[in-house]
This record gives structure tokens, C-alpha cells and sequence, in this order.
């Protein structure tokens, strides 16, 4: 049986939610929100939650968890019988009802100030994270990309939702560099059989290089049998064209593929 959203991380942006989880141990989410963005991630067996900048010290963070008891579907006026009858009042939500709040040991941080949407994972992901892109879990590509990423000190973004000519892409990696950014893209075996698919794809590259982007795209082969020698490379070939890795108003920093793991990576005026 699969674990994939087994939990899932949903979204706190005020406080009268966090109430209503905290002392009454329900949360709600629009049935639409789940058949558009969840689909075969649903129900959750566990709930998370992402604070927003509402949060004071608390904000843009994972600090809390809790086990789903049960799922029911509810109008929003049964939700909220007090609020005053409104177009809104017959939107159907899903109710999840929850055992109480669990405080996570150490929080799990964004590093960069992005939109988060829901992220579907596995318990095993959840516990082990440092970061928000630890948890995501699209593709076993998609996590072995992560993986050197890390080793390499790449701080990209996984997932992210970026908006080009009033169009949405979600990018498996954005890289963020001193001359522009990088999104890059693990096209697994399915996506070289879907013209359609591909065509989707295209017009989303012209946008992205339209507005300076770089767009590097990778296949099932390519990163399991060409990661260290071909993949890696050009990913770091590029970071040098966009000027080296933003790091918030530090001096952008390059990427030497042969400092061992741990290591000081190069800055962008350090000899090579």
C-alpha cells in the first residue's frame, strides 16, 4: 500500500483558523480545492499546518500536527451558523475532525518568503524534515535531483508556483541566481509519450524564456545514469551564466562539483 499523502500539509493564514484547530480540532478545506489540486492524494490520515507571515515568530513555518479522526462533508453554513447568510453560504467543504494539536520538536522552516499550497506526503518525509522542500513528494527523480542539490549547498525551490503572461506553472526546481533563475524539470517515461503533454510544455518554456528564464529539462535516463557527468554539469554551467547562487544579499556563490560533501562552496570571485 502507498504512503504518498498520508499526510498533509495544509495552509493556516489567520487566526480564527488556528483556533478552531487548536481548541476545537477541525479544519476545512473546499471540496474543490481537493478535486483540483489532491486528487489520488486524498483523504489524509494526518494534518499538518504552514503558518503565514500572520504568525509573528511563528510565521512561515511548520510547528503543528495532528491525526484525522474522520472526514465529513458540510455546507459553510453549517460550519459557521452564526455568519450572516452570503453567496458563500452553500459552498461545500470537506470537515476533517482531529485529535488534538502535536507540537513538532523543531519546526520546519521556509527558506525563502514564497506562496505555499498544499503538500501532500509521507509520514517518513514529514519526520525527517528541515525544510519545506524536504517534504515534497512528486518523483523518485524529482527527490534523487534533491538529493545532490543538498549535497551541492543548491538551495533551490521545489514546487513553486510562479505566474508568466496571467499563466500558472508549478516548477520542480526553481533556482534562484544573481542574473535571473533557473527552472529545472524531471520529465519522467510518461512524458515522452504524451504529445499532448509535450505541447503543454512548450508553450510553458517560450513563456518562461520570454520573461529570462532558463528552462533545462531532463529525462528518466539522464538522471539515473547521467546525473554526476551530464545533468550536474550543465545545471552548474548555468548557475555561472546567471552570475552564481542568490543567497539574499550575500556575494553570489558557485558551484565547484568536485568539493567534498560539507565543504565551503566557491564564491563568485574565488579562484577556481
Amino acid at each position: 500500500m502507498s504512503n504518498r499523502g498520508e499526510i498533509l500539509v495544509a495552509i493556516l493564514n489567520n487566526r480564527l483558523d488556528f483556533n478552531l484547530a487548536y481548541e476545537q480540532h477541525w479544519y476545512r478545506i473546499p471540496v474543490g480545492s481537493v478535486k483540483k489540486m489532491l486528487k489520488e492524494r486524498w483523504p489524509p490520515q494526518w494534518l499538518a499546518f504552514y503558518q503565514t507571515k500572520f504568525f509573528g515568530p511563528e510565521a512561515h513555518a511548520v510547528h503543528y500536527f495532528a491525526r484525522v479522526l474522520n472526514i465529513q462533508t458540510v455546507s459553510r453554513s453549517h460550519l459557521f451558523p452564526d455568519e450572516p447568510p452570503n453567496p458563500k453560504s452553500g459552498q461545500s467543504y470537506y470537515k476533517l475532525n482531529l485529535e488534538p494539536l502535536q507540537r513538532l520538536p523543531q519546526p520546519i522552516f521556509s527558506r525563502r518568503l514564497r506562496r505555499i499550497i498544499f503538500i501532500p506526503t509521507t509520514l517518513k518525509k514529514f519526520f525527517a524534515a528541515a525544510e519545506i522542500n524536504d517534504l515534497y513528494d512528486e518523483s523518485p527523480l524529482e527527490d534523487r535531483l534533491w538529493a545532490a542539490f543538498k549535497r551541492l549547498q543548491i538551495q533551490a525551490e521545489r514546487q513553486e508556483l510562479v505566474t508568466v503572461n496571467d499563466r500558472h506553472y508549478l516548477l520542480d526546481f526553481n533556482i534562484y541566481c544573481g542574473q535571473g533563475r533557473i527552472d529545472v524539470e524531471t520529465d519522467g517515461d510518461s512524458y515522452h509519450a504524451n504529445p499532448e503533454k509535450a505541447g503543454q510544455d512548450n508553450q510553458r518554456n517560450n513563456d518562461l524564456e520570454a520573461a529570462g528564464w532558463k528552462v533545462l529539462r531532463f529525462s528518466t535516463a539522464q538522471i539515473q545514469e547521467q546525473l554526476a557527468d551530464y545533468c550536474l554539469p550543465n545545471i552548474s554551467k548555468t548557475i555561472r551564466q546567471l552570475g552564481g547562487l542568490d543567497e539574499g544579499g550575500l556575494a553570489p556563490r558557485q558551484i565547484d562539483l568536485n568539493a567534498p560533501p560539507g565543504s565551503r562552496q566557491l564564491g563568485l570571485f574565488d579562484d577556481l
